[in-house]
């Protein structure tokens, strides 16, 4: 059914009522742009998905796990002094969007235009509960699968080659439609809440805990998105292109994309199955909306069933708990991982107070069910 919403500002608030100065400056920079009739070629970036024609970025190597590039071979290195390959198994680095991934756009449109999203269940900037605990578990796994197979190698077979393995979960990397342009105002900064949260989830994780996981590398978009939309997919996904350069051989690194279903995200992540199956593990995409919740009916918002790309999953969820829950089914995360994301999102709402009858606690409700019934079929 229509919903009618309330009108919107024209100047993005935040939700107690005082200016976003962040989204104003970033708006204003638009409509200046717009006004002056500065020409954005539509043709820019004219490469089908998939094109790998355009130049590559060469990353610092500081993204890498520092194990890791120890135990990549070399060929200015004498072959009998390299050591065993440390890695049974990839690790695997976890690259996300920002707006309505990580944390809520609120939905703000200004001239039609969106300034990150379009959810309206959380407030502008609100972190969504779990969501750093489930990118830390998928990161950390991958160590924790590399580290039993050298406890293994070293109890059961005398092999002491990986007996001293210590490897840290890779950085989160970065996919996000924001604007180079202002880069200055939306730059990902260490002090920044977002890069403070991760880091404090690694430190004080119940298992392997890290100091210094986080952000890694962020690849933005620009201003020639923000007005011609329908490039932001494409401009993720040549974006990644650009991060596969950290390692080409793929044999250090595999992905897992998290998105949402609000700025073609979806659109990049099949992308990223069709041409990349053999390192792209899964995508998760958050299903997020613009109507409001008292619009949903009570079984909630739909969520789409997943769906295979190239043999590749493609995974839609509303709560962190239920990316998670998907994850462990599908042998991304162990189980006592998917139970610390239950806990830390049942906390994360109970700090803040939230209603139980409000739709945050329905939602997160029905995914711990899942959660329950995944761990049950398990054991």
């Amino acid at each position: 059914r229509i919903v009618e919403c309330p009108p919107r500002p024209m100047m993005p608030v935040q939700s107690d009522g005082k200016m976003d100065w962040m989204a104003a400056m970033a708006t204003l920079h638009v409509l200046l742009v717009a006004l002056c009739g500065v020409w954005i070629s539509a043709t820019q970036h004219v490469s089908a998905f998939g094109n790998r024609g355009h130049p590559m970025l060469s990353f610092p190597t500081h993204h890498l796990p520092a194990t890791a590039m120890a135990a990549a071979p070399s060929a200015a290195t004498d072959k009998k002094s390299q050591a065993p390959f440390s890695l049974a198994y990839p690790l695997t680095q976890v690259v996300s969007d920002i707006d309505d991934t990580l944390k809520s756009s609120g939905g703000v449109t200004v001239a039609g235009v969106t300034l990150g999203g379009i959810d309206v269940q959380y407030d502008r900037g609100e972190f969504y509960p779990g969501v750093f605990q489930f990118m830390w578990e998928l990161s950390d796994y991958s160590v924790t699968i590399n580290q039993r197979y050298a406890e293994f190698q070293t109890e059961k077979k005398g092999f002491n080659g990986n007996s001293d393995l210590r490897l840290s979960p890779p950085k989160v990397a970065v996919l996000t439609a924001r604007a180079e342009e202002f880069k200055a105002a939306l730059e990902i900064k260490d002090e920044s809440k977002l890069a403070q949260a991760f880091r404090k989830t690694g430190e004080s994780s119940k298992v392997n805990p890290t100091k210094g996981w986080g952000v890694g590398p962020v690849l933005y978009g620009s201003v020639s998105e923000w007005i011609i939309q329908y490039k932001k997919g494409l401009r993720k996904f040549n974006n990644f292109e650009r991060l596969l350069e950290q390692d080409p051989t793929g044999q250090i690194m595999q992905y897992i994309y998290v998105g949402d279903t609000g700025e073609l995200d979806q659109e990049a992540g099949e992308t990223m199955l069709r041409e990349y199956p053999e390192v792209v593990q899964a995508v998760f995409l958050h299903v997020v909306s613009f109507d409001p919740p008292s619009s949903f009916p009570r079984s909630g918002l739909f969520i789409p069933p997943p769906k295979l790309v190239n043999g590749r999953p493609l995974v839609f969820f509303r709560t962190y708990v239920g990316a998670a829950a998907k994850a462990t089914q599908l042998g991304l995360m162990e189980p006592d991982g998917l139970m610390r994301v239950v806990e830390e999102a049942e906390k994360v709402l109970q700090a803040k107070g939230v209603p139980e009858e409000d739709s945050k606690w329905m939602d997160l409700e029905r995914d711990v069910d899942e959660a329950y019934r995944t761990l049950g079929e398990m054991y």
